[in-house]
């Protein structure tokens, strides 16, 4: 149980040892709380991964020791003056002279990159940016190709994130698809976003009574079968079954807050220590479905054991860091999708592809930079390739610019950056969005912030345009009928 306030006999057993260095520190003061790593590091810095990436070699800046040194005494414990973890800022007077040349750009650093980690990058974009609501436009025009069969309309997302884009699309189905029972899963490593998906979902299960919903954080050649590939992760596979009640959706939201307790419990992840991409402790599947359509949905609910894929729709909306090869793309994750398709079956992918201000701020910054390595056409070869035969039953469409590409903006007033002045929160918006769009790593982005120029930057690109924008492209994988 996690405390607010610790016993004062326990609170000298929580202070580090001289020397001692920020992780272990931690570890002692979580110890002597009976506190969770996860619940401490989203109420000292407001990210449950927090230690998770200090065991995995992360630094900090002063800024954030700052924040854990209040934390910890506030609870009667005390946090390392100078850990071995603390990555001093370097300033514009250590890195380059005040001339406002751009700061230079350092050889890739893929391995540890873990980008779409960072929770407050992330937020900011999502609610400063109209892509979510864009991309769900853009996938709602598939499903005028889409003929479910019996017994219910099957959709994979490849990536819930908060769940902005799923229940935007879930809605659209609704329209289209009033009557028909719906399956959806979706995949989501990420613990917080699977909370922020849920919270949204009551809505969905009044309005669309004959919904299954399920939740799963397995990889993508595991997620649309549901099933683990490898006999230590199957023993280890946790599957929970929830049938909401009652009939409002206040009664659904209470049901899928009590889940709380099993989430953190069993929604663990953890950094490999090859690529730095977060992989599941245990694999996990949450079911939800509404218990007065239960005999309705009996075949819908999957089961463990016999659950399939062939799926009518999947999404796959940012599902891949930009910067790696398409072959990459293709087989590790576009490939296996392609697979889950039934007959008739529709993937569409979606990713940044630049040629907009964003990308502007960034070159201005970083010179040369260019984080769009593989275009559509791109990967659909490599999907192609790595179908091989297989490839014969797809068709593989790129379509034309005019309906591939399309635009989302970030949200600001009219007179925001219409005069000489552009106020500070919108340019760190801005900039936040540019940065995030082009996946740059926190190291890079520490050098860049000892000095002005990427203010600078940012100003002189929204004044040009007179507002932000940025480029999507899609492109689509069918499955032929036979």
């Amino acid at each position: 149980m996690d405390s607010t306030h610790p016993h004062p006999d326990r609170a000298s057993s929580a202070n580090p040892a001289a020397g001692q260095g920020l992780l272990a520190a931690i570890g002692e003061f979580c110890r002597a709380l009976k506190m969770a790593e996860t619940t401490f590091g989203r109420r000292a810095v407001n990210d449950g991964k927090f230690v998770a990436r200090l065991r995995d070699g992360a630094r900090i800046t002063p800024e954030t020791l700052d924040r854990l040194t209040k934390f910890m005494t506030a609870l009667g414990g005390t946090a390392p003056a100078s850990p071995t973890e603390l990555m001093h800022l370097i300033r514009a007077s250590d890195a380059l002279p005040m001339t406002g040349a751009p700061v230079p750009m350092p050889a890739p650093r893929e391995k540890n990159f873990r980008f779409f980690d960072n929770r407050q990058k992330y937020l900011l974009f999502v609610n400063t940016c109209s892509e979510k609501e864009v991309i769900a436009r853009r996938v709602g025009m598939e499903l005028a190709q889409l003929a479910p069969e019996p017994p219910a309309l099957r959709v994979f997302d490849a990536g819930m994130g908060d769940g902005t884009v799923l229940t935007r699309v879930m809605r659209q189905m609704h329209q289209k698809f009033p009557t028909i029972p719906f399956h959806i899963v979706g995949k989501e490593i990420s613990l917080e976003d699977v909370r922020l998906s849920l919270d949204k979902m009551a809505d969905r299960f009044f309005e669309h009574p004959a919904t299954v919903l399920v939740v799963t954080n397995m990889y993508y050649s595991e997620a649309p079968w549901l099933t683990p590939r490898s006999v230590v992760a199957a023993n280890a596979f946790v599957w929970k079954e929830v049938a909401l009640t009652g009939g409002t959706s206040s009664d659904f939201s209470d049901q899928i807050t009590a889940l709380e307790p099993f989430l953190p419990e069993n929604w663990q992840a953890r950094h490999s220590a090859k690529t730095g991409n977060p992989i599941y402790e245990r694999p996990v599947a949450l079911v939800i479905y509404r218990d007065d359509y239960k005999f309705l949905l009996n075949e819908s609910i999957p089961r463990p054991g016999k659950t399939y894929a062939d799926y009518d729709l999947v999404i796959a909306s940012q599902p891949y860091r930009l910067r790696v090869p398409a072959t990459f793309k293709a087989q590790k994750v576009i490939a296996p999708l392609a697979r889950a398709l039934r007959a008739g079956g529709r993937l569409i992918g979606i990713h940044s592809c630049g040629g907009d201000p964003g990308i502007e701020i960034v070159q201005k910054v970083w010179p040369g930079e260019q984080p769009f390595v593989s275009t559509r056409h791109e990967i659909l070869a490599a999907v192609r390739g790595e179908l091989d035969r297989d490839a014969r039953h797809f068709n593989f469409n790129t379509y034309a610019d005019q309906r591939s590409v399309f635009r989302y903006d970030m949200h600001t007033l009219p007179t925001e950056i219409s005069g000489a002045g552009i106020g500070t929160s919108t340019l760190f918006a801005a900039w936040n969005a540019a940065v995030y769009v082009a996946q740059i790593d926190d190291e890079r982005l520490s050098e860049a912030l000892g000095q002005r120029r990427y203010l600078d930057a940012t100003q002189d690109v929204l004044q040009k345009y007179g507002s932000l924008w940025f480029n999507d492209e899609s492109y689509v994988i069918s499955k032929k009928r036979h």
